[in-house]
C-alpha cells in the first residue's frame, strides 16, 4: 500500500512538472514571436522613412528595447504584477520551472513596442537619448501602471467599478487598449510637441514624402503579423487555455483590414500592408470572444479608419505623425475595445460577458491617461534638453547626425 502511495505521489509530481514546463515552453515560444514583431516594427520604418534616417529607425528601436528589457524587469514588471526577481537565482527558478520569468519575457514584449510604436510618429526629427529616455519612462512606469490597472495586481477595484456601472468587467484580452491605445495615444503629443519635418508643410500646402523602399515597409508588415499569433494566442497565458477561436479571429480581422485597404485604399500597398496590421490591432480585444465573421468585420472597420483617418490627420489638421501611428495604434485600439463590447454579444454570434458601456469606459480612460502621461513626459523633456535635432542635423538626416554612418556607406564613398 506504501508503495502504490509512493508511486502514486511520484506520478503526480511528474505530471505537475510536465505541466510546468510545458507552460514555460508554451510561453517562451510565445514571446520568441512577439520580440520578432519588433523586427516587423523597426522595419515598417525604415521602408517609410526617407533613406536618410533608415539607420536611426534601426538602432533606435533595438536600443529601446533594451532599455525596456532592464526598466520593466527592475521596476515595471513589480509594479503591475507585484512579483520582484531582485533574490536568488534558485527562488527565481522555484518549482515551476521559472515561470515568472518567462511570463515577465512575455510581457516585457508587449511592454516594449510603446516606444517602437511612438518611434514611428516621431521619426525623422527627434532627438536619440531624450527618446531613449522617455521610452525608459514608459516601460518602467506609465504602461506598467496602466497594466496593473486592467490585467495586473490593482484590477480588482477599477474592475469592479466597471462592473457597478457598466454591468461587466473592462475586457481587453491581447491589448487592443493596454498595449495599442496607450502606445498610439503616448505619440501623439511627442508629434506635437515636435511639429513637422522640415518641408512637409510649406505655406499651409502639404508636400508629402514618398516611402523610400515598399519592400522593407511590406516586410515589417508580414513580419508584425506572423509574430501577432504569439501576441494574440499566447495571450492564453499556459497550454491549457489555449483557443483556435484567438487564432482564427486573429487571422480574419488582419485578411478584413486587408480586404477593405484594398478598396477605400484604391490598391495603395502602404494602405494595404498597414491594414492587415489595423485589423490585428483592433481585434485583440475580444479576439477570445467573437465569431470569425464578426471578426472580419471588425478589422474591416478599422482599416477604414485607418484609410480615411491616415488622411485626415495629415491633410487636413495637418500633424506630421510619420507612420500614422496616432490613427493606426491609438484611434483603432480604442475602436477594438469598444467594438468588444459590440461583437463580443451573444447577439452578434459572440460569448457574451461584455458591455459597451464598460469597454467605452476603459477605453476612454486609456485616452485621458495616455495624453496625460505623455503631454507631463515629452513637455519636462522639451523644456530641458529638448527633444529635435537642430535644423542642419535634420536636414542631412538623422543618420549621419546621430550615428555617423548611412544606411548605404558605399554610396558615400562613391
Amino acid at each position: 500500500m506504501r508503495f502504490r502511495r509512493t508511486r502514486c505521489k511520484r506520478t503526480m509530481s511528474t505530471m505537475t512538472g510536465l505541466k510546468s514546463s510545458a507552460d514555460v515552453l508554451f510561453l517562451m515560444l510565445g514571446a520568441a514571436m512577439v520580440f520578432a514583431m519588433h523586427a516587423g516594427f523597426a522595419f515598417l520604418e525604415v521602408g517609410t522613412v526617407r533613406k536618410k534616417n533608415q539607420v536611426n529607425a534601426l538602432v533606435k528601436i533595438l536600443t529601446d528595447w533594451a532599455v525596456s528589457t532592464v526598466v520593466y524587469f527592475v521596476i515595471g514588471f513589480p509594479i503591475s504584477y507585484g512579483i520582484s526577481f531582485l533574490k536568488p537565482a534558485e527562488e527565481l527558478l522555484g518549482k515551476t520551472q521559472g515561470y515568472d520569468l518567462v511570463h515577465y519575457f512575455f510581457l516585457l514584449c508587449f511592454a516594449a513596442c510603446i516606444p517602437a510604436i511612438i518611434s514611428g510618429g516621431i521619426a525623422e526629427r527627434a532627438k536619440f537619448w531624450p527618446q531613449v529616455i522617455a521610452g525608459a519612462i514608459f516601460a518602467g512606469l506609465s504602461y506598467p501602471l496602466f497594466e496593473s490597472l486592467i490585467w495586473g495586481q490593482n484590477c480588482s477595484g477599477l474592475q469592479a467599478l466597471f462592473k457597478s456601472f457598466g454591468g461587466a468587467e473592462f475586457h481587453d484580452y491581447a491589448g487592443s487598449v493596454v498595449v495599442h491605445s496607450i502606445g498610439g495615444w503616448l505619440a501623439l503629443p511627442a508629434v506635437l510637441i515636435l511639429g513637422p519635418r522640415m518641408g512637409r508643410y510649406v505655406r499651409g500646402k502639404s508636400h508629402p514624402f514618398p516611402a523610400s523602399n515598399i519592400p522593407f515597409l511590406a516586410l515589417g508588415s508580414w513580419i508584425l503579423a506572423v509574430g501577432w499569433f504569439g501576441f494574440n494566442v499566447m495571450s492564453a497565458g499556459n497550454l491549457e487555455k489555449i483557443s483556435g477561436l484567438v487564432a482564427v479571429n486573429s487571422l480574419m480581422a488582419m485578411v478584413g483590414g486587408i480586404l477593405a485597404a484594398l478598396i477605400v485604399g484604391k490598391n495603395d500597398p502602404g494602405f494595404i500592408h498597414n491594414g492587415a496590421l489595423a485589423g490585428l490591432i483592433a481585434v485583440c480585444a475580444g479576439s477570445d470572444l467573437m465569431h470569425p465573421l464578426g471578426a472580419l468585420v471588425v478589422g474591416g472597420i478599422a482599416s477604414i479608419i485607418f484609410v480615411y483617418g491616415f488622411h485626415f490627420e495629415q491633410e487636413k489638421l495637418k500633424i506630421d505623425d510619420v507612420l500614422g501611428v496616432w490613427p493606426l495604434h491609438g484611434v483603432i485600439g480604442t475602436w477594438g475595445g469598444i467594438a468588444a463590447g459590440i461583437f463580443g454579444q451573444k447577439a452578434l454570434g459572440g460569448i457574451g460577458g461584455v458591455t459597451f458601456i464598460s469597454q467605452l469606459g476603459g477605453s476612454l480612460l486609456a485616452v485621458v491617461f495616455a495624453l496625460a502621461s505623455s503631454a507631463i513626459v515629452y513637455g519636462a523633456l522639451s523644456k530641458t534638453v529638448g527633444i529635435r535635432l537642430n535644423e542642419e542635423d535634420e536636414y542631412k538626416g538623422a543618420d549621419l547626425a546621430v550615428h555617423s554612418i548611412g544606411a548605404y556607406p558605399e554610396d558615400s564613398i562613391r
